[in-house]
This record gives C-alpha cells, sequence and structure tokens, in this order.
C-alpha cells in the first residue's frame, strides 16, 4: 500500500504543479477593474524602452507591415491624403487592411492595440465611391446672406 501512495503522490503533486505553471501572468494593465493610474503604472513598469519608443512613433501606411508593427512595437499608423491600401479600395478593402494592422500589434507580447489614423477632413475621399464634404471654411461661407468683408 505504502508503495503505491507515493507514485500517487508525485503524480497529484504533478498535475498541481503543471496547473500552476500554465496559468497566464497576471496583467493590472489589461484589467478594466483597476484604476486607470495603476494600469499606466504597471503597464509602464512592464515595457522595455523599445516598446515606449515604438509606441510614441506613427508611421505612413505605405511603411506598415505586420513584421514592422511587430519588429518595432509601432503605436500608430497614418493614412495621409492619397494614401490608400489599394486603387479604387472599398471600405472592406479598408477594414481587412487595419483588421490585419491591429492583429499584428496585438500579438506582440504587451498585446496594445494600435491607433489608426486618417487624414480626411473633408469626408474620407480615400474610399472609393465614399461621400465628400466641403471643406469648413467653405461650409461657413455659404452662410453669409451678404458681403461685408470690407469693413
Amino acid at each position: 500500500m505504502a508503495t503505491r501512495r507515493i507514485p500517487m503522490l508525485g503524480f497529484a503533486f504533478l498535475l498541481c504543479w503543471a496547473a500552476a505553471t500554465t496559468q497566464a501572468e497576471y496583467m493590472k494593465y489589461k484589467d478594466p477593474k483597476q484604476s486607470v493610474n495603476a494600469r499606466v503604472k504597471d503597464l509602464m513598469k512592464r515595457m522595455t524602452l523599445a516598446e515606449k519608443i515604438g509606441q510614441m512613433t506613427q508611421i505612413e501606411r505605405a511603411n506598415a507591415s505586420s513584421g514592422v508593427l511587430k519588429d518595432y512595437f509601432i503605436g500608430s499608423i497614418l493614412s495621409g491624403g492619397g494614401s490608400v491600401p489599394a486603387p479604387r479600395a472599398s471600405a472592406k478593402d479598408w477594414v481587412e487592411m487595419i483588421t490585419a494592422f491591429q492583429k499584428a500589434c496585438l500579438s506582440t507580447r504587451l498585446g496594445i492595440p494600435m491607433i489608426y489614423g486618417i487624414d480626411a477632413v473633408h469626408g474620407h475621399n480615400n474610399v472609393y465611391n465614399a461621400t465628400i464634404f466641403p471643406h469648413n471654411i467653405g461650409l461657413g461661407a455659404t452662410r453669409q446672406a451678404h458681403s461685408d468683408s470690407h469693413r
């Protein structure tokens, strides 16, 4: 009986050890129940200098790839004027491109999502068949009933 108990205890110990080592590390910065200050402090403590530099960096869409985003921990991508995923890119093309970029960023060690910026002051004219709006100053000028700009 004693010889059977030792292997069973060893097996039970092995199961407990495996369960304890396979649990994911608690990351306070991902816990929405924590205060913003606590989350930021935890994240900053975990980040390397390269990750901090990458998170403060915005690159142009044409230079972005999954590899670049992962290797340099890029925090933001910008589509400047005329920067499109493809000629005549549809809304679906944009969604697929940005989703792929986001997945790459989320797959890094800390899983920090990226911010995507678009130069779209007049409406999103980079999306094929999108509605384009007049510039704000043009809208303001349409409300002037008479010309008194000489005063």
